[in-house]
């Protein structure tokens, strides 16, 4: 069982556990239109069962998403990393960003680390994003972090692109 979550940090953010004091952001970051492409959008409500099954898939699996904040003045700006819930074909390294925090590169800063981390202290010897093909901004990360176009598959009822990563040989830029 765990009993913490690393943090993981890039030049410019921290990749941690989730707090209580992530809700608001990561609630209008599922209330927004944008998050059709992660389960969203969605109510408040609906969102904390959201945040609770993620903090929960630390305890369950001993890893999970990162809720990410950027080192200059610590604000959550979304969330990234390894997951692998019921009903996935194979673990993916997943991520969303808050509409302030989008066109910043933060999603392949994040994504980066995520996948050093996957390959490198939990051992996965495979990484996939599944991402709708009209999510072209995930597609364009996806591309950015070297992934290759992997077939399709149907993931909670949607035809999704199976992006799959290579390994890292050593990070792209450093983990302070």
């Amino acid at each position: 069982m765990i009993t913490s979550v690393p943090t993981l940090e890039t030049e410019r953010l921290t990749l941690r556990g989730w707090r209580l004091s992530d809700f608001d952001g990561y609630a209008a970051l599922m209330a927004n239109e944008r998050a059709k492409f992660v389960g969203g959008p969605i109510v408040r409500e609906d969102a904390w069962r959201k945040m609770a099954a993620i903090a929960g898939h630390w305890m369950l699996r001993g890893y999970g998403t990162f809720a990410i904040e950027t080192r200059s003045d610590r604000k959550f700006c979304g969330y990234c990393g390894p997951w692998f819930p019921f009903g996935f074909p194979e673990p993916e390294i997943g991520w969303a960003l808050t509409s302030v925090a989008e066109g910043s590169g933060y999603a392949t800063e994040a994504a980066r680390a995520s996948l050093v981390h996957a390959f490198g202290t939990l051992g996965w010897i495979t990484a996939v994003s599944f991402i709708v093909e009209e999510n072209k901004s995930s597609i364009r990360v996806a591309e950015r972090l070297g992934a290759q176009l992997d077939g399709t598959t149907i993931i909670r009822g949607k035809v999704c692109q199976v992006w799959r990563h290579p390994a890292p040989s050593r990070p792209s830029q450093p983990l302070h």
